[in-house]
């Protein structure tokens, strides 16, 4: 197995190399050995941060990522055990949407009051225009 040092690792997995310093301090990724003073890591720690920037990019919280990788250390982990943690994730996700719609609407209130029946040339306070649009019925 070859020998890789923090910059070929950092360059493989694609981050930098405070990346993967961070991952070590969150403990999502080993300390790599250190024969000497050089520390050096394997091609599966590039793979293990490569799988941290996806679930990442999927949504998971490093904390979920984290639950994510002790899976591996624990006996009879199933797709089911992995399944119901992508279900909550999807379930957590569409309450993020929901959420966001409402934003939407009620933005999109404000910025519809703001071009109605209200002055476009009276100056308001910032907190006048959210009463306005947030209560309007247009």
């Amino acid at each position: 197995m070859e020998k890789i040092t923090i910059g070929k690792l950092a360059q493989m997995a694609g981050v930098g190399v405070e990346t993967v310093r961070f991952y070590q301090r969150k403990e999502l990724l080993r300390e790599p050995e250190a024969p000497g003073s050089v520390r050096t890591y394997n091609e599966e720690d590039a793979q293990r941060i490569i799988f941290i920037k996806k679930a990442q990019e999927l949504g998971f919280s490093l904390a979920e990522v984290k639950g994510l990788l002790e899976l591996n250390t624990k006996p009879r982990v199933t797709c089911g055990t992995v399944k119901k943690k992508t279900l909550d994730k999807i379930a957590e996700i569409d309450q993020k949407i929901a959420d966001l719609q409402k934003m939407k609407v009620s933005l999109e209130k404000l910025s519809g009051a703001c071009d109605s029946k209200h002055d476009n040339y009276k100056q308001y306070k910032v907190q006048e225009c959210f009463d306005i649009g947030l209560n309007c019925d247009c």
